[in-house]
């Protein structure tokens, strides 16, 4: 078989959202087969890593080349109903809002279009050191397209 190698998906964007598909297997659930509430904070830092890498920005060059990481320094979680063994779901990242050194990304987490989870991350640049550092004009004219409204 000469098929090229499966990779996995780095989802897609629709107009301004990044749609990211994510299947719940056995890992993901507590003892009573549901998902275990941390995991959706996984599911959405997949988002945001996905919304950056279909855009382009691959966050390990970013700390080799600019010297800059990103940090959450604040997220907040609303689960509105459980999500089970083998649902299907899909987490819809959006930019809602571009600071000086920071960025904040509304989540909504979905199933069958009825909301599972709703995440909203702020998140800041930082040099390799932990100090706020302002965003890369690179980094910010990638994102710049997609700010919607919070």
């Amino acid at each position: 078989m000469d098929a090229a190698p499966l990779m996995p998906t780095t989802g897609t964007l629709r107009d301004g959202v990044h749609l990211l598909p994510v299947r719940i297997y056995y890992e993901d659930t507590d003892a009573g087969g549901i998902v275990y509430y941390a995991n959706y904070l996984k599911f959405a830092e997949r988002g945001r890593t996905e919304l950056l890498r279909t855009l382009g920005v691959e966050q390990e060059k970013l700390r080799a080349e600019d010297g800059v990481q990103f940090v959450v320094v604040k997220g907040e979680v609303e689960y509105r109903q459980p999500a089970r063994l083998d649902d299907a779901l899909l987490v819809q990242t959006s930019v809602v809002h571009l600071g000086g050194t920071s960025v904040r990304m509304r989540q909504i987490i979905t199933r069958e279009d009825k909301e599972v989870a709703r995440v909203m991350a702020h998140v800041v640049c930082v040099d390799l050191g932990g100090k706020p550092k302002r965003l890369p004009p690179k980094f910010r004219d990638k994102l710049q397209p997609y700010l919607a409204e919070e």
